[in-house]
Parts: C-alpha cells; structure tokens; sequence
C-alpha cells in the first residue's frame, strides 16, 4: 500500500471509530409518547411503585406495554444513609415519562453492584411469563444515576456492557470515568460544599475523554438539591434520559449542536461539552 493510501485508510478508521462512539444508539426504543419539551414536567404515564425484590424499589408505568412499547431502565443508587423515599418525586418524574426505575433499597451502592442488580432482577422477570414486565422491559437501553455515593456508584456500574449511558449527580470518589463505555451527562452543584466541583467534579468530566461527556453545573445547587422531585435536574436529567435511552429527537437538540439549548441558559453556572459531545449532530430541522 503507498503510503498516501496507507494514511487514508488509518483517517478513515480514526473517523469510524469516533463516530461509532459520538453517534446516538443505533436502535432506540420509539413509540413513546413525545412531550413537547416540557421534560420537567410529568409525563404522560400513571406511575406504580412497587418491590421489585427484596433489595430494589421499583418506581414504573402503571401499565406497562402499552401499544407494544418496551420501556427503558434506569438503574438508579442512594447517597449515604439515604433510601429512594428520599428521592420520591424525581423517580416518579422519571417513570412518568415511560421509563422503569430499579431503585437499590440500600445507602451503601457506591459499588455500583446494587444497582447492576436491579438490572439483573428486571431481566429475569422481563422472561418470566405471568409477570408485569414479561416481554416489556428494553434492556438494550438501560441507563444509570445516583446522588453522591450512589453518583460514584453510577460511574463504577457504567463499566458494564449494559449500561447505556450515566448521569452522575454529585458523585463521590467511586468508579473508574475511563471505564465508562456510554456517554455521560456528569452534574454539580454551584453551593455543594460536600462534593466541591473544583475539586471534585470537573476533574472527573475532563478524564471522560473515551466518550461523549457533558459537565453541568447548577447556579445555586446544593448537595442537598437533587433530592425530593430533583429540583433544577429534573427536566435535564429527563432530556437526557430521552434522548439517549427513548430516541427523542427533540430532547437531542438541549444538549447538542450549535444552537444547544441548555449551553446558554442562565440555571446553571457551567455547562460545558468535550470534543466527543461538541461532534454529536443537531436534530434535524422539520
């Protein structure tokens, strides 16, 4: 081979590969109902809660598999010495837009291992005939989050093969970012004087330089903000969660191209994206 054709050939790898992981997943679920932009507030579906099993709380659409539809799942970890009550409303905000939340009924999941296991119990019922979930559970879009430990615990489950993209809020110390192999939407608080940014946060957003990245930092936020129904995160989290684990074209268009909604708006304090997430295309204009 010339050498010419030779550089050619290693560009058009180089370019194959950063697509590969730039680009959204290929088979997102559809059928959900859109929301016209209105992430923060509830979605369209009634929601259930319920015991999933001894160790998770799952929070869900009343029914599930609706018109066929195969709902996506959100893993989801506890900070220290809290439970999912703690974070109510934000679990239900999420099963309210379609998604089946598998909450780990424990304070300690900074292992990530807790909440893989919510995975793991969905997809057994998920082939369990006579179960609410058989046959209705996307488990090729299975995404996680947490608060403080349970954010740590959301980037040590993001490891897994399973795992389609992570939202840590807050994060502790857990978890290795360069394991990560799904893209990551990493959050702060402004006022969190427990997981100080600086120190604590930004630093893991700039080690993420394997996949897509997005680093929020919400003006104002305190450590404690995330709990209750998520406060300031709500809608985002929502967005992203969407978009990546539903194919919600609309939801693309907060955080990526040009006209990024969220890079400019005044609620949060830093909003900033990494080579791999500034590559990822607008939505398309109708």
């Amino acid at each position: 081979m010339q050498p010419r054709a030779r550089l050619w050939s290693l560009f058009l790898v180089l370019i194959t590969g950063f697509a590969l992981v730039a680009a959204p997943p290929a088979a997102a679920a559809t059928g959900f109902p859109p929301v016209g932009g209105r992430w923060a507030e509830p979605g369209p579906f009634p929601v259930a809660v319920e015991a999933l099993d001894a160790d998770h709380t799952v929070y869900r659409p009343a029914t599930l598999g609706q018109n066929g539809l195969r709902h996506p799942v959100i893993v989801w970890g506890n900070g220290t010495f809290a439970t999912p009550p703690v974070y109510d409303g934000l679990l239900r905000h999420w099963a309210s837009h379609g998604f089946i939340v598998a909450a780990a009924n424990t304070a300690w999941s900074g292992s990530g291992q807790e909440m893989l296991a919510g995975a793991t119990a969905l997809a057994w019922e998920n082939d369990l005939e006579g179960s609410p979930y058989f046959r209705k559970v996307d488990l090729a879009h299975i995404g996680a989050s947490g608060h403080s430990q349970g954010g740590g615990g959301t980037i040590a489950a993001g490891a897994d093969p399973r795992i389609t993209t992570t939202v840590p809020i807050q994060p502790g110390p857990q978890g290795s970012v360069k394991a990560l192999r799904g893209p990551m939407f990493i959050l702060a608080g402004q006022r969190d004087l427990i997981v100080f940014p600086p120190l604590l946060v930004i630093p893991r957003y700039r080690q993420a330089t394997q996949i897509p990245a997005i680093y929020g930092e919400l003006a104002g936020a305190t450590h404690g903000t995330p709990t209750g129904d998520g406060g300031g995160y709500r809608g985002a989290t929502t967005a992203w969660f969407r978009f990546w684990l539903m194919g919600d074209q609309q939801a693309r268009g907060e955080f990526f191209g040009p006209a990024c909604r969220l890079c400019d708006d005044p609620a949060w304090s830093s909003f900033q994206r990494n080579p791999r997430a500034e590559a990822i295309r607008a939505p398309a204009l109708s």
